[in-house]
This record gives structure tokens, sequence and C-alpha cells, in this order.
């Protein structure tokens, strides 16, 4: 599933309010005559800083799941190449 991130303007804008985005969660379906479409499953709205601080815990998470599986492939390869 895509994302297309973008600012949000705000019609009052206050002098100490954060930035607002607004998140659009997209996937690519076919039309009736088989051509690739996007289309829109569903839009959010984050305070930007909120966005950020979720962003960085999925990228952690991410990074955790890459080291893993660098170890596993490791030892599959290990196997492989003990013949």
């Amino acid at each position: 599933m895509a994302k297309i991130i973008a600012e949000k303007t705000q019609e009052v804008i206050e002098a100490d309010a954060p930035k607002v985005v607004e998140i659009k969660h997209t996937r690519t379906m076919q039309d009736a005559s088989g051509k690739d479409v996007e289309v829109v499953d569903y839009v959010e709205t984050q305070d930007i800083n909120q966005a950020i601080s979720q962003c960085e815990v999925r990228k952690a998470d991410l990074e955790a799941q890459l080291t893993d599986c660098e170890a596993e492939l490791a030892d599959y390869v290990a196997i492989r190449d003990a013949e």
C-alpha cells in the first residue's frame, strides 16, 4: 500500500500551531478495461510531529526485521556452503 503525503492547508493558522499533514493511503487496482488505476483507500490527517514519531518507530521496527533477516540469510548461506 502506497501513501501520498502532503501538507494540509489550514484555514485558521495559529502562531504556535504545528503543521498538519494529510496522508492518502492508496493501492493499485485494475479497472474494467484491465488498466491499472490508483485508488485511495482512506485519508487521515495528523500533526506533523506525531507523523514523524510514528514513522521513526516504524523505521526502527523495519531495521530490526532487516537485522533478523540478514542473520537468517547468513545461516542459510553457511549451511549451503558447508557441503
